[in-house]
């Protein structure tokens, strides 16, 4: 039997004994989000992206909305308290976060950041959000998702 592969996000929750299923699919970097949840057979409303910001201070911020949503700036600068806020250049997220584009995740990143999930994760027993490798999604709890990565509960989308 060939073992699963695990992705550092899932081995950290094993560490922490927080239960999550997790999810593989063939990957394409031209996946969107609504994709990646047709895939998944669930309901994109459910299936969450991960987005890093930076706001006018330097000081850099985490969204996690949903993939279907798009990030209100206004409303992601005022819950992150500052006066602007605009998304970082692709090339600087791996450096900043460890993770790649299409593969971020809320979960272990190279520094915790002050990190914002739109309310509607509350909605749901259980949502999705990369395992920190593209191809790779976790499903959990919104509450434990919430609590290990420090997150803000607030209205951040369009």
């Amino acid at each position: 039997m060939k073992k699963e592969e695990k992705t550092n996000v899932m081995r950290l929750l094993d560490g922490k004994k927080i239960p999550y299923e997790s999810h593989r699919y063939e990957p394409d970097a031209t996946m969107s989000g609504e994709e990646i949840a047709k895939i998944l057979g669930e309901d994109p409303a459910k299936v969450f992206k991960t987005l890093v910001t930076q706001g006018k201070s330097r000081a850099y911020y985490v969204f996690v909305i949903p993939v279907e949503a798009e990030l209100d700036l206004k409303k992601a600068a005022g819950v992150s308290g500052e006066k602007s806020v605009s998304m970082i250049k692709q090339k600087e997220l791996l450096p900043l976060t460890g993770y790649v584009h299409g593969g971020c995740s809320p979960i272990g990143m190279k520094k915790q950041f002050p990190t914002f999930i739109h309310e509607t994760a509350k909605n749901y027993d259980h949502i999705f959000v990369s395992a920190g490798k593209v191809g790779f999604q976790i499903e959990i709890a919104p509450e434990e998702l919430i609590s290990l990565a420090g997150c803000s509960v607030a209205d951040v989308v369009v």
